[in-house]
């Protein structure tokens, strides 16, 4: 897409791209403990030992391609974060109330923001969720459930 533009073009798309610098690290924060966050949230919900090792695999490599390859300069940065939102002592239901609170608060925050952003972020929540739950056995009913509760919170049905 940028490789057809012109450079005028390219410079109003430069010029338009949300960076780290035009959020607050409250903002900035509960963006990345959103994407986290999800991904913990459905880990917990079905919780396994040897399962655990393959959602956070899961977890960290849909981040790690995340960053290395969207197209949203905004989610490259977001997703290089390594925030750990929850100690490992926090209860499931913790973990949703958290994860629920930060991913409202990211949707406002990009839709105010950086609303060309918001469609590429809800995406990656959702993929990094979908991802866990698909890492171990299939996805099980208290994983949809947590799939259910993310899509509700941001505000997407898909």
């Amino acid at each position: 897409m940028l490789l057809a533009a012109s450079p005028l073009e390219l410079f109003v798309i430069l010029l338009c791209m949300a960076t780290r610098a035009d959020f607050t690290d409250e903002e900035w924060k509960a963006m990345e403990e959103g994407i986290t966050g999800a991904g913990m949230f459905v880990a917990l919900v079905d919780r396994s030992f040897f399962d655990s090792f393959k959602e956070a695999n899961a977890l960290a490599k849909h981040l790690r391609d995340a960053h290395e390859h969207s197209d949203s300069v905004l989610v490259r940065d977001l997703a290089s974060g390594h925030d750990r939102p929850f100690g490992m002592t926090a209860s499931p239901q913790e973990v949703e109330q958290s994860t629920v609170a930060t991913l409202t608060q990211a949707v406002a925050t990009l839709e105010a923001k950086s609303p060309e952003d918001l469609a590429a972020y809800r995406q990656l929540v959702l993929d990094v969720a979908q991802s866990v739950a698909e890492a171990a056995k299939g996805v099980s009913q208290q994983e949809n459930q947590a799939l259910d509760h993310i899509r509700a919170a941001l505000g997407s049905s898909g």
